[in-house]
């Protein structure tokens, strides 16, 4: 049997409190032998995570701005967890070596890195077991893109005779060693890549919830847990909006066909959601897995007579959005009609020459714009045999009065995206869960 490998979000090792949480859950199971730890999160609603601090430090460096009021914030947050578990731990030197970094070239990714960094630290020694430094196994291309199979082979070797080991989240190295970072919650990254790398039997994601959540709870009162999901579900609700795990986390792990499970340190006993390859055979029957969705669309309607007989329509029209960076979320399209449905934030500042060039360069007779769209998507791999879920997601919708926008089926049959007014979002989740959840 492999190791286990655990994650531990900044929420989790926010206080000393909550490191105190953390080591007796990885006390619990001995198989617990690698752990990537956060940056600490906040400490109460209307607490600062450690890393934005960080940037507020960088952005006063760079504007020549005193940064050190911050700085020192940011250190007693670390003092306190020191102070509060009675660690035998300086962290003078770790300070003084950012003050110096703020003073003579400072580096957003770097700072950005210093929350994960110390956390880890500080956890390795509180735990009694090794820290290694994700800086010299995490590695990225000189370009900036991850370099996974470099990276895996480099945390085997760091790793083959280290029995138990604290690594930090969310950042490693570029060939000449510069820091880099994922994007932000990139520590789940972290911890998918050190699963693979070690052969391990599970990754444990550790965060504030008991698992994945069948639909948002800020639109729909207590939505169900789901136990088992699949890869592909995780990855479809995760791209409309659910933000339990970052999307590139999946990755690593399926590669290596390592199940994922979500739990919650604040309620170990919970057994959290397990995400999966393929659904076994023990697992709960049902058509649709979870509804996720986002705001902040607008479609682009192209409507041209005889364009199906036009070859190369629909491409000159993508590349015309491809040349100003713009990718498009769906494609719909009809014998003389496609709308192109992109995120309205990146539409704006190319708007109008967008509309230029699609006059010029294809000659329609008709383009038009609808902002205020909202993308919902009703996911489940049971949908793909069973009969009727579209017509009752259609039936809902119309039965509440909304008007369905754009209509999108992916050829998987694994989810069913359908477009509405922004106005009408809330309802339409809330709408779609309750007819749904009986088959959930």
């Amino acid at each position: 049997m492999g190791p286990i490998v655990v994650k531990f979000g900044g929420s989790s090792l926010a206080t000393a409190g909550q490191f105190e949480k953390v080591a007796a859950i990885i006390r619990e199971d001995p198989a617990r032998r690698y752990v990537v730890a956060s940056a600490p999160g906040k400490r109460c609603s209307d607490d600062t995570k450690v890393t934005d601090l960080l940037y507020r430090c960088y952005d006063a460096a760079c504007a020549g701005e005193d940064f050190l009021p911050t700085l020192a914030q940011i250190r007693q947050r670390f003092e306190d967890i020191v102070a509060q578990l009675h660690l035998q731990a300086d962290l003078t030197a770790d300070f003084d070596a950012i003050a110096a970094h703020l003073r003579t070239a400072p580096q957003r990714d770097y700072m950005a890195s210093r929350g994960e960094y110390l956390n880890s630290k500080l956890l390795a020694a509180y735990l009694g077991i090794p820290f290694v430094d994700a800086a010299q196994m995490v590695l990225f291309r000189a370009d900036g893109s991850f370099d996974a199979e470099v990276t895996n082979t480099a945390i085997g070797h760091a790793l083959v005779n280290v029995e138990r080991a604290v690594i930090p989240g969310f950042y490693g190295a570029l060939p000449d060693g510069t820091i880099h970072t994922f994007s932000r919650g990139g520590s789940d990254v972290t911890g998918s890549i050190v699963a693979r790398a070690v052969g391990a039997e599970l990754y444990e994601n550790w965060t504030d919830v008991s698992g994945v959540l069948a639909a948002d709870p800020r639109i729909v009162e207590n939505p169900h847990i789901i136990d088992y999901i699949t890869y592909r579900e995780l990855r479809e609700l995760s791209y409309m909006g659910a933000s339990v795990l970052h999307e590139d986390a999946v990755f690593p792990v399926r590669q290596a066909n390592i199940p994922i499970n979500i739990r919650n340190t604040n309620r170990p006993a919970d057994p959290g959601t397990f995400i999966v390859p393929t659904l076994p055979s023990n697992a709960h029957k049902r058509k649709v897995t979870g509804i996720a969705g986002h705001k902040g669309f607008s479609s682009v309607y192209v409507e041209k007579s005889m364009m199906n007989s036009e070859i190369g329509f629909v491409a000159k029209l993508l590349e015309i959005f491809a040349s100003h960076g713009i990718s498009f979320e769906h494609c719909p399209s009809g014998i003389d009609t496609v709308s192109i449905i992109v995120s309205t934030a990146a539409l704006a500042p190319a708007r109008d020459e967008i509309l230029r060039e699609i006059e010029t360069q294809l000659h329609p007779d008709h383009v038009s714009v609808e902002d205020g769209l909202a993308l919902i998507a009703v996911v489940g791999q049971g949908m793909i045999y069973a009969k009727g879920t579209a017509a009752r997601i259609f039936r809902v919708i119309a039965d509440a009065n909304i008007n369905i926008r754009m209509i999108d089926q992916g050829s998987s049959e694994l989810n069913i995206i359908i477009a509405v007014r922004e106005t009408d979002y809330e309802l339409a989740i809330r709408s779609l869960y309750h007819a749904v959840e009986r088959v959930m």
